[in-house]
């Protein structure tokens, strides 16, 4: 008997080490997961901020005079 119940705190005392484990592996992904979201945030509103200022650059360059147009009497 008390070879079976040492067999059975055996692989009890191992399920709550892999239990453990698998926790900190848990918290372990979720920081790096949030910490990716940040990252995920912050180059996206830097696209949308280059994005808004290639229109604006497109708008100013069209609305300029040519400057390699030949004269109207040409």
């Amino acid at each position: 008997m008390t070879d079976s119940t040492s067999s059975d705190s055996a692989r009890l005392d191992e399920l709550e080490m892999r239990v453990v484990h698998q926790d900190q592996t848990i918290e372990d992904l979720n920081a790096a997961i949030t910490a990716q979201w940040k990252v995920i945030d912050r180059l996206e509103r830097q696209v949308a901020r280059l994005g808004e200022r290639v229109a604006e650059t497109e708008q100013a360059v069209s609305e300029a005079a040519p400057a390699n147009t030949p004269p109207p009497h040409y």
